[in-house]
């Protein structure tokens, strides 16, 4: 399936891809949840992502920071705050910079916690996401705040697409505690 144009699709690539992903990580085996992630030796693998999370936890911590600045940016705008998607000082061009503070932010998080964290933050993105309708998510200028995207285009972004960023990062992780 393509990236998601309507709600309903929305909503069932969003379940879709959490429930896949939660499929994959309770097959992780203990060595590939002991084992840091290390994919410095695959040139193709270029993205600063690659070398920043080093294990579950980061990936995890990574869709729950995001799911927090969508929840965030949405009750700001709907409470008539104008709010930036992106916190300040950071940008679309910066947020890189983010990623890495919400990495530095959680490293003594624990494993546990930051499951439970990614559950619930879904939970409540998806119960956001059931109070708009149709044209409110997938309609251009509904929402100044917006900008000249989509409501429903962050929403897909910052579950389904993140999701599938997730399970190719795990993947690859899996892959190459086989090869060693």
């Amino acid at each position: 399936m393509g990236r998601a144009a309507t709600k309903s699709d929305m909503i069932t690539a969003s379940i879709s891809n959490y429930e896949k992903l939660n499929e994959l990580i309770a097959e992780l085996k203990e060595v590939e949840l002991s084992t840091s992630f290390d994919f410095t030796e695959d040139t193709k693998k270029k993205e600063a992502h690659w070398g920043r999370d080093k294990n579950l936890r980061d990936v995890l911590i990574h869709l729950y920071e995001w799911h927090q600045l969508l929840l965030n940016w949405v009750q700001a705008n709907r409470d008539g705050e104008n709010k930036p998607f992106i916190p300040e000082p950071y940008n679309w061009k910066t947020y890189g910079d983010m990623n890495v503070e919400f990495w530095k932010k959680h490293q003594n998080t624990p494993l546990d916690d930051a499951k439970n964290m990614y559950k619930k933050s879904h939970s409540e993105v998806m119960k956001l996401a059931e109070t708009f309708s149709n044209e409110e998510l997938f309609s251009k200028d509904i929402y100044k705040w917006v900008g000249g995207s989509t409501l429903g285009s962050y929403f897909v972004s910052v579950t389904a697409s993140h999701y599938d960023w997730a399970m190719k990062k795990l993947r690859a992780h899996k892959k190459r505690c086989l090869n060693m």
